[in-house]
């Protein structure tokens, strides 16, 4: 159980600083059409949240969300930039991009787990789209036409490059830890073979 816990623990700090890492770097911005850039920040939140369930999800969504408020505030890039200074834009819907992802792989996992993990990261990236999306257009930062134009044109494809990016990630991770497993079966089986 402790073991249980320091990994978790080991894991949100980790995918919440490659989160961070990407902010920084602007490696978490893929160049796009017409000059926009799609973001793929929240992946390591949709991985998190997968791997080890709602809370961590959560608690890197936090840090991403943290980042991304402290950011707006001592460095903006532009002027919608001020917006995400308000908690309610920043935190809260990346908050929710672990706790969406999670609900959707839980409902589905058992059927297909490659499915299962591909439509939990399109849930988990479209929760951050609508959501800040959503926010924006409520506290009147740009308009509602705009952000139906946003969500086809930039929340689609950063939806389909999560999908990408998060099931290479999981299920690689799955296979690792499935192999490490089977790593161990014999030594078990020769343990119990000696009769301990």
């Amino acid at each position: 159980m402790a073991d249980q816990r320091l990994r978790k623990i080991v894991i949100s700090g980790v995918l919440g600083a490659v989160a961070i890492v990407l902010g920084i770097t602007r490696l978490g911005f893929v160049p796009w059409i017409g000059g926009a850039a799609l973001t793929v920040m929240h992946v390591p939140v949709i991985i998190g949240a997968i791997i080890e369930g709602p809370v961590v999800g959560m608690i890197i969504g936090f840090i991403f969300g943290l980042f991304s408020m402290i950011q707006s505030a001592v460095a903006p890039t532009g002027p919608i930039d001020v917006a995400f200074t308000n908690p309610v834009i920043s935190v809260v819907p990346r908050v929710l991009i672990g706790l969406t992802t999670w609900l959707v792989y839980k409902s589905f996992r058992g059927k297909k787990e490659g499915a299962a993990v591909i439509l939990a990261s399109v849930i988990g990236s479209l929760t951050n789209t609508v959501l800040v999306l959503g926010f924006l257009g409520l506290f009147g930062f740009i308009g509602w036409a705009l952000i139906g134009t946003i969500t086809l044109t930039n929340g689609l494809p950063e939806a389909a490059a999560a999908a990408v990016l998060s099931t290479a990630a999981v299920l690689g991770w799955k296979k690792i830890a499935l192999g490490r497993q089977s790593s161990r079966l014999p030594e078990i089986e020769d343990t119990d073979a000696a009769g301990n």
